[in-house]
């Protein structure tokens, strides 16, 4: 029986569940008792009252709405919902997650996922506090250990095929019977419940459900464990069978999340083929640190955690092990790959969240010429932030183009450029099919004509273009050019591309990611300008419309208006930030 549970609820559960009744007389539970606790205390009284506002359901109601897992297993019993709200210690959160959830869209709340991160706050909280409470008592004796150590192990898990249960009268045990003795609140308090060990239990549970494949690490990492006093057990008995899943209750816990590496493709391509010639030569990690000199641990630790191992090692590693020459040049090359993404990635975190184009105007390179086009602001491996920009009098190609998916801010981008060309004193032509920011700049001197049409007439873009010379220049911008390809303009487009270096013309596209392609001829040549802006890639040869391969490490991530990836034509993605 649960220490805090109340006899009445027992007596309750017998009342109302009898032969043909429909209905349960909800009822509060009682708290456990946390004065020495304040921040559980609070935790618990918050988790109370969020009960409260959704009606008192039962344990057995809230276990219903949180439903089974795929095996057709409880994610979590009515038991173990009942120890969350009378137990007097710390629940996992992965349990608390789902039976907050569960309470809040019962009780109606606007912002369930907000409702849920307050109640992870709390339980940081409470995690700081048991921590420090654990660091400054003794430590529990010796019997108190070894009962907190079996009680670990015997307790029913939570994903058990085991069902609810009923005595030989046939009644539901939802709660606990009373019969049982239980410990006051006082003598829990001298019990002095080391939290830290318990943290560190499940850190150790999770390390080994990582390793659960790779038995010489586990092998190695258990007998660390075994050299731990109060875990030997817990040891012997996750190394005979696996230990529970590193998801908490059938649902993905982020107690122990760790940030997905930018490199993750190329960090595990580079796993795997170390590990393809360490089970070949059947070393494990301890024979790994004898023949190269580096510990096993760092082995291991680069392993789990997504890292990216030291050069050295791997040169050691290759030396060891007598790779063959294409072997070893896969593997550094795989090496520098993962070095190149988490660079990369370094360089997109230190962008500011926005700029404005004056003050991103401020900074550009006074030389630069009347056809530079301010693109974006970066900095290379965190020194100062400065500007970039294609020089569109110069390159294979007299094209730019900028490509992302919707709401990526590709019109902004353009808007950014026409005001950097209008700026230098260079005259544009602007073509917007579709309602965009664009448009806006019309009005502006140094605009030659607007074109809001899904159609451009040859004669009339043509007009627009001649007075361009390599002395005074002008540049064609367009939005949505996927929209334009069988345009009437497309000949124009065509010369343009061709010959606008000698005719002092150049063309700035943009477009859907997904639909610039080079299906017409004039899209094709401007390809081979191999120079571009990406913003928020999703797909994995997005690249190809600048000229350049992006890996995985690049694309798919989180749509970011304004954030992309630069490629001036020398091979080199540069993050950027556009002005805006």
């Amino acid at each position: 029986m649960s220490a805090g549970a109340d006899p009445h609820d027992l007596h309750e559960l017998t009342q109302n569940h009898q032969k043909g009744a429909e209905t349960v007389v909800a009822q509060p539970w009682k708290r456990p008792e946390l004065a020495d606790q304040p921040d559980l205390k609070k935790l618990n009284d918050e988790l109370h009252d969020l009960r409260l506002d959704a009606g008192l359901p039962s344990a057995r109601t809230i276990r219903d709405r949180v439903g089974k897992d795929a095996q057709d297993y409880w994610i979590v019993n009515h038991q173990a919902v009942l120890d969350t709200f009378q137990k007097p210690d710390r629940p996992p959160w992965g349990r608390l997650e789902v039976i907050v959830h569960v309470l809040a869209e019962v009780g109606g709340h606007d912002d369930v996922d907000g409702e849920v991160s307050r109640f992870k706050g709390m339980w940081k909280q409470v995690v700081r506090e048991t921590v420090t409470q654990a660091s400054v008592q003794p430590p529990a004796d010796s019997a108190s250990a070894d009962d907190d150590d079996v009680d670990d192990t015997a307790a029913p898990s939570e994903d058990s095929p085991k069902q609810d249960t009923k005595d030989s009268g046939g009644q539901a045990a939802e709660d606990p019977p009373t019969g049982r003795e239980t410990p006051s609140s006082r003598e829990r308090a001298t019990a002095q419940f080391n939290y830290a060990e318990e943290s560190l239990k499940g850190l150790i549970l999770n390390a080994a459900q990582a390793l659960w494949y790779d038995k010489d690490a586990l092998r190695v990492f258990l007998g660390v464990v075994r050299r731990s006093d109060g875990f030997s057990r817990m040891a012997d008995a996750a190394e005979e069978r696996r230990p529970a899943n590193a998801t908490f209750y059938g649902v993905r816990s982020r107690e122990f999340e760790v940030p997905i590496s930018p490199a993750r493709l190329e960090l595990v391509t580079l796993h795997r083929r170390l590990d393809e010639h360490r089970l070949k030569r059947k070393w494990s990690f301890t024979d790994m640190e004898n023949q190269t000199g580096v510990s096993s641990d760092a082995w291991i630790r680069w392993y789990t955690h997504d890292e990216l191992p030291e050069r050295d090692a791997l040169v050691a590693f290759s030396h060891m092990a007598g790779l063959q020459m294409e072997d070893h040049v896969l593997l550094l090359g795989l090496w520098d790959a993962a070095r190149a993404a988490l660079e990369a990635q370094k360089r997109s975190d230190v962008l500011p969240p926005s700029i404005s184009f004056d003050e991103a105007w401020s900074m550009r390179d006074p030389a630069a010429t009347r056809m530079w086009a301010l693109a974006g602001v970066g900095g290379a491996g965190g020194e100062d932030l400065t500007t970039y920009g294609p020089d569109l009098a110069s390159g294979t190609v007299p094209a730019f183009a900028v490509a992302g998916p919707p709401g990526a801010g590709r019109s902004t981008a353009l808007v950014t450029m026409a005001r950097s060309l209008l700026a230098s004193g260079t005259q544009v032509v602007l073509a917007a099919p579709r309602p965009s920011p664009l448009r806006e700049l019309a009005d502006r001197d140094g605009v030659v004509a607007c074109f809001d049409q899904e159609n451009i007439g040859h004669d009339e873009f043509e007009e627009a273009l001649s007075g361009a010379s390599p002395q005074e220049p002008i540049v064609a911008l367009m939005d949505d050019a996927e929209v334009l390809g069988e345009c009437d303009a497309r000949r124009v487009l065509r010369n343009l591309l061709e010959h606008g270096f000698d005719e002092g013309t150049a063309l700035v596209l943009a477009g859907d990611e997904g639909k610039l392609r080079p299906h017409y001829p004039w899209l094709d040549k401007a390809k081979k300008a191999h120079r571009g802006l990406l913003l928020s890639p999703q797909e994995r040869h997005a690249g190809d419309r600048i000229g350049i391969k992006t890996g995985d490490s690049v694309v798919g991530r989180p749509i970011a208006p304004g954030r992309g990836w630069l490629h001036l034509g020398d091979g080199n993605l540069l993050a950027v930030a556009v002005p805006c």
